[in-house]
């Protein structure tokens, strides 16, 4: 995670990790990775707040794991 302040790392650190609450064991690898790459890009884009990587990873999670479903 270089190049981003250390508020924003805990801060992609905690919503990540809410996120993925929801599955056993706080979901596994592979999801957990795509939904911290879609927020480092978007914190990479500017988007540091505590809220607004919550919205990112809530909406990551969502559509990962429903095209995890429908596969």
């Amino acid at each position: 995670m270089t190049g981003l302040d250390e508020r924003t790392k805990a801060n992609m650190d905690v919503v990540l990790d809410e996120a993925c609450r929801a599955l056993p064991h706080g979901g596994d690898h592979a999801i957990r990775k795509k939904v911290a790459q879609r927020l480092m890009q978007s914190a990479r884009r500017g988007n540091t707040s505590l809220g607004g990587l919550a919205l990112v990873a809530h909406t990551a999670f969502i559509e990962i794991t429903r095209n995890r479903k429908s596969a």
